[in-house]
C-alpha cells in the first residue's frame, strides 16, 4: 500500500493506493488520525485501492467517528470497486459520505 497526504484546503486528502489490509492498515489508521489531530476536515481517496479488508474498514470506520467527535467533515472520494464492494457488504455505504471525484465535493474556485 502506498500513502500520500495533500492539501487541497480546505481539506486534508488520504489518498491510498494498493492493498489495505491486516498489514497495511494500521499505516493508513494512523495517516488518517495524524491529519485529524491537525483540525483538518478530511477526504480519504480510494480510487488505486486494489483490495480491503475488514481492517482497512476499521480504519475508515475509526477516522469518522473521530472526526465526528471533533466536529470534522470526514467523507470518501472516488472510491475503487474493491473497496466500494466491501463497504457496500458492511453497509458502510449508508454511513460514509461518499463522494465520486474531487470536484464533486471541493468549493468552486
Amino acid at each position: 500500500m502506498d500513502i500520500r497526504i495533500e492539501d487541497q484546503p480546505p481539506f486534508k486528502v488520504v489518498r491510498l493506493s494498493g492493498d489495505v489490509d491486516l498489514h497495511s492498515s494500521p499505516k493508513a489508521r494512523e495517516a488518517i488520525l495524524a491529519c485529524l489531530k491537525q483540525k483538518s476536515p478530511l477526504l480519504v481517496e480510494l480510487s488505486a485501492v486494489s483490495y480491503m479488508d475488514s481492517s482497512g474498514v476499521a480504519s475508515l470506520v475509526e477516522g469518522y467517528q473521530t472526526a465526528k467527535k471533533l466536529g470534522l467533515e470526514f467523507g470518501l472520494v472516488a472510491v475503487a470497486p474493491a473497496a466500494m464492494n466491501v463497504l457496500k457488504l458492511a453497509r458502510l455505504d449508508k454511513v460514509f459520505p461518499i463522494h465520486a471525484s474531487f470536484a464533486a465535493r471541493l468549493p468552486a474556485t
